[in-house]
């Protein structure tokens, strides 16, 4: 099992984008550098958002353009409209990741959209990526459960992954955007998504609110997920997600299956207490606490 297992590590985009302190743009750089160190080979690096609503992203252009490239590693930069795609297509990001959400209330707050106009926006940004021939995913975002309206319909989770399959993306996510799933929940909507878009890749991004992201990961794998997002030292969280904590720490993952993903675990612990230090927080992650 563990031999086609992936791991994209999210700490310098989603990591960092509800931290108060702003790293400066080498720091940025720094985290990738170390993360590709400790042997991470998918990357999100950055978002094409609005840096009035998320001021740590504001340099995106400018973490990418000092990337240490690498030929068998991929840099992700996220967009949430097809003016994201734009700004991302005029960089030399290797992926774009796309977003959708699956309650009215959290697109409404997160993307100034409802749910169907989010995927219609993905749907359509799929294609802008795909015609200037740069790989491109997409994410259902609180496809668990919403903080507005609460738990999400898997059936309507279902029905958003077939919209987003037939326009041609390389993988679909979803997203437990909150921290508010069990295993069983996990595990079951993964099947039913793999079944719906199969043959795609499904991949699960995951928080750990309920300290339950190494068990809900686990869980995902099971199922048949064969790629899960994570974070050097649990960093995250979502501006516009009242409670959500921070992702599933990558050491942790990599502590659990530690054939699994190709990771140097020393080097996970110590580049999330240098994280630590640099964002003055005090660490969060129970994995680089205890070996660190």
């Amino acid at each position: 099992m563990s031999a086609s297992l992936e791991l994209v590590e999210v700490s310098p985009r989603d990591g960092l984008q509800n931290e108060r302190a702003i790293l400066p743009t080498a720091d940025k750089v720094e985290l990738i550098a170390r993360a590709v160190a400790a042997g991470a080979r998918r990357i999100e690096v950055a978002s094409f958002v609005n840096p009035a609503r998320v001021p740590q992203m504001a340099d995106a252009e400018a973490v990418i353009a000092a990337l240490p490239r690498r030929a068998d590693t991929i840099f992700i930069g996220l967009a949430l409209n097809a003016r994201g795609v734009l700004r991302a297509l005029d960089t030399a990001i290797d992926e774009i990741g796309l977003v959708c959400v699956a309650s009215d209330t959290f697109g409404a707050r997160n993307q100034k959209q409802s749910s169907d106009q989010s995927v219609d926006m993905a749907c359509e940004s799929i294609r802008l990526a795909r015609e200037a021939g740069r790989r491109v995913q997409v994410t259902i975002a609180v496809a668990f459960g919403c903080p507005f309206e609460g738990a999400v319909d898997p059936a309507r989770v279902v029905a958003i992954a077939r919209r987003l399959a037939a326009a041609g993306p390389r993988e679909i996510a979803v997203a437990d955007t909150i921290g508010v799933a069990r295993p069983d929940e996990v595990a079951r909507l993964v099947r039913l998504v793999r079944e719906a878009v199969a043959p795609l890749p499904v991949r699960v991004h995951l928080h750990d609110t309920r300290g339950m992201g190494v068990a809900n990961g686990l869980a995902a794998i099971e199922a048949g997920a064969r790629t899960v997002d994570a974070a050097i030292g649990g960093t995250g969280g979502c501006p516009f997600a009242p409670g959500a904590a921070g992702n599933t720490a990558t050491e942790a993952m990599a502590y659990a299956l530690p054939e699994a993903f190709g990771l140097d675990l020393p080097r996970l612990v110590e580049t999330a207490r240098w994280l630590d230090a640099r964002l003055g927080r005090t660490p969060t992650s129970a994995v680089a606490r205890s070996l660190g």
